[in-house]
């Protein structure tokens, strides 16, 4: 059975998680996304998900893949980034696979920061 969960994040950023449960053994979405609130931007010091940097979430049984960006494509963190995407989710039982796709369209703008990070930052 399949499910697909539109879910408003913070202050009206969008993002999309799929849930693709088989025999209840789905990590939910949600508890994926808990876990990204945790990997913080080393440059911003903010989380990943209220930075808006997280596009999609697809769990699939046991397997886990996050679509996401970063503040740029050139950031010279993305390897402790993706580090710390992969250790968080780790941590969640039941967890197989990790998948982390970058991407770069839509690239990342201010604008899609939560309200919380904007004024954290400033904006």
């Amino acid at each position: 059975m399949s499910q697909i969960i539109a879910t408003e994040l913070k202050e009206g950023n969008w993002m999309v998680t799929t849930d693709l449960k088989e025999d209840g053994a789905a990590v939910p979405a949600s508890a994926v996304l808990e876990r990204l609130e945790q990997v913080i931007d080393p440059e911003l010091g903010l989380d990943i998900v209220n930075l808006g940097m997280v596009y999609e979430v697809f769990v699939t049984g046991a397997d886990v893949a996050i679509q996401m960006t970063l503040t740029t494509p050139g950031c010279p963190l993305h390897a402790s980034i993706e580090e710390q995407v992969r250790a968080r989710v780790g941590e969640l039982d039941g967890v197989g696979s990790i998948a982390v796709t970058l991407v770069w369209d839509p690239p990342w703008t201010p604008m899609s920061m939560s309200q919380a990070a904007k004024r954290a930052l400033g904006f």
